[in-house]
Order: C-alpha cells, then structure tokens, then sequence
C-alpha cells in the first residue's frame, strides 16, 4: 500500500510507532502542493491540515482513494468535503486506535484498510468536534485551570496528583502544553457555542489570546 504523508516530525512519529516494517510504502511531503503530483497512491493524509479554503480545494482535486485530514475542531459537514476526518492532536497518534468520521461510506473500508497497514484501528464515531477522546481531555484540562484560578492547588501539585491518582500519562497542565493550549481552546470555545459546561477557562484564555 502507497501513502503520502504530510506531517511534521513529532506526528512522523507517533504515526510510524506501531508500523511494522514493510505494510506501508509511505512518501513523506513537505508541502500540501506536493500531493497533486503524486499518482498510483491508495491514500493521501494530511497530519498538518489547516482548514483554509485554498487547502480545501487542493485535497478535493485529489484522486477518489481517501484523504485523510487530522481536523479535531471543524467537522466533515462544516468542511463540506468528502475527506475522512481523524483526531491527530500530538499525542493522540501512539494510540493503537485512531478516532475518524465519514460522509462517504464508498471510502471507509479503504480507510479502515490504511490504518490496518499502520497497525491502527479505526473507531468510527460521529463528525463533531472534538470526537470522544479530545472532548474529554479538553475538560478534565478546563476543570484543572479553573482549580488554578480558584487558588486550589498549583500546576505541578495538580499534574502529581492526577498522574499518580488517576494513572494517567500527563497531568492536566502537561497535556495542555503537549497538545496546544491553543487547540484546546479552540475545541472548548467551539463547544460553548452549544453548551455553558465547555466555556473555557478565563486563564486559558488569557494565555492563548495575550
């Protein structure tokens, strides 16, 4: 199987940490422009996905296999784009399941059989933002800055006690930083708009828009 990839080092990574050597041909790009010369491919991913109107229309130009795009915040129906549509937040990618949505049934078995190369699974949930897994985190992150405002504890106390109570991998603060502050607040603020329990933190706001 032939992919082309677009994607930094760190997701390079975390995409290639269960591949098995030899289930995959992927050429590694640089440059979304790249994808439009490649042929003979059975999938296009793009880990770098921007959500821009001019990178939209550059993917759709793409063959009929799947493009795959990493866009946790927007949805399948917002894009207006037969993609696939996966949660590629750092961090999320060494995961040996990957969250993705569909509109186009014609595209999901192949789909399903790109990931498998990788030695992925493939969770289909519904389009919205954030899935399952990034909504969750992102609260749990939230709840934690509003412990800091309220004067409850301090970063590292919280990120020690949720390690070691919960067992999690990151503390709360740490995994904000891992995955962008930035994106966490573009994920809460997005959900706001439908829910009061997702309003982001005043102080995630602050660091994110000073």
């Amino acid at each position: 199987m032939r992919l082309v990839v677009l994607a930094n080092e760190m997701l390079k990574e975390e995409l290639l940490s269960n591949v098995k050597t030899g289930e995959a041909e992927i050429k590694w790009v640089g440059d979304p422009e790249e994808f439009a010369h490649e042929e003979n491919v059975d999938g296009f991913i793009d880990l770098l996905f921007d959500n821009s109107k001019t990178r939209i229309e550059l993917l759709k130009n793409l063959s009929s296999q799947p493009v795959i795009i990493n866009s946790v915040v927007n949805t399948l129906k917002e894009i207006n784009a037969p993609f696939i549509r996966i949660n590629a937040w750092p961090g999320f990618l060494k995961r040996p399941v990957v969250e993705a949505s569909y509109l186009s049934e014609a595209l999901k078995e192949k789909t399903e059989k790109i990931f498998t190369c990788l030695n992925k699974k493939t969770e289909w949930v519904p389009d919205i933002p954030g899935f399952v897994t990034a909504r969750v985190i992102s609260m749990i992150i939230n709840e934690a800055w509003f412990a800091l405002e309220e004067g409850i504890s301090t970063k590292d106390e919280i990120d020690t006690a949720m390690r070691l109570g919960t067992n999690y991998p990151y503390g709360p603060f740490e995994w904000g930083n891992h995955i962008g502050m930035g994106n966490i607040y573009a994920l809460l603020k997005k959900l706001s708009t439908h829910s009061n329990r997702y309003r982001p933190a005043e102080l995630i706001k602050k660091q994110v828009t000073r």
